[in-house]
């Protein structure tokens, strides 16, 4: 009797690439982290605080992934093209875009200059969008069905004090989404947002920490989000099991919306 044995072929698939602006500390930190968790290779752009990028390197590594770090402000035009340029010299594609970097500043609306709208709009609007671009191009030019994920606020629906510029900023970076969602549906690439409320995105200090728990206190799920959470939201939409979801905002701010009054105690 003979026996056949026959020998399986393995296939070795290349590992999924996600690009994740702002990705030095807070919440960029944490999408960067659980998406290696998740089996991607990672690059992050930071822009000024190169020794926190270079530790969230040494995670991603030892979790098994491939990492880069590149320099750049977004709201610099002539520093996207160059991280974009140094980024496909380590990498020929993207898979994930994830337009994570922005800036917060708070300013009553009678004191707000020209300076701090620019600041703000070149790098919450304008520098998500042309790092989208770069990254939509190339996955047309490379027939990648991608997706990319802006990371905007749930003040781009809510109104708090002195963020007159701010939440505009965030409002526009969702109407964004929705639209190059579907101009880009055609190529198979997927466009979302996560709005984040209130997140942990650093350690209160003791002078900040009644404060902090005063805020959790009119959340109703009465806690900060944690940006580990939003990566995993990140990992959600990014896999096959959004495949049908584009052009929408998942909201994530543990119900900081949805009451009238401003306490979570109903007793």
């Amino acid at each position: 009797m003979m026996i056949h044995i026959r020998k399986k072929r393995i296939m070795i698939m290349d590992r999924p690439i996600a690009f994740i602006t702002g990705g030095s500390q807070g919440i960029g930190a944490g999408i960067a982290v659980e998406m290696a968790k998740a089996g991607y290779d990672i690059a992050i752009s930071y822009n000024k605080n190169k020794e926190k990028a270079m530790d969230v390197k040494a995670q991603l590594e030892d979790l098994g992934a491939k990492a880069a770090v590149i320099q750049g402000d977004i709201s610099v035009l002539k520093d996207i093209d160059r991280m974009f340029d140094e980024y496909f010299n380590i990498y020929d594609h993207i898979d994930v875009m994830v337009n994570n970097a922005g800036i917060t500043r708070y300013k009553p609306f009678l004191e707000l200059t020209p300076e701090i709208f620019e600041e703000v709009i070149n790098t919450n609007l304008r520098g998500s969008c042309f790092c989208a671009q770069k990254a939509a191009r190339n996955m047309v030019e490379k027939k990648v069905k991608g997706v990319i994920i802006n990371i905007t606020s749930n003040q781009q629906t809510g109104n708090w004090p002195l963020a007159c510029i701010y939440g505009p900023s965030k409002a526009a970076l969702n109407k964004l989404t929705s639209h190059t969602a579907m101009e880009l549906a055609p190529y198979g690439i997927r466009v979302v947002s996560i709005a984040p409320g209130y997140t942990k995105v650093r350690e209160a200090t003791p002078e900040r920490q009644h404060w902090v728990e005063e805020m959790s206190n009119r959340i109703p799920l009465n806690r900060y989000c944690e940006p580990w959470e939003v990566g995993k939201a990140c990992v959600f939409l990014a896999g096959e099991g959004s495949g049908y979801i584009t052009g929408t905002c998942l909201l994530m701010d543990g119900g900081s919306l949805l009451p009238v009054v401003t306490e979570n105690n109903y007793s």
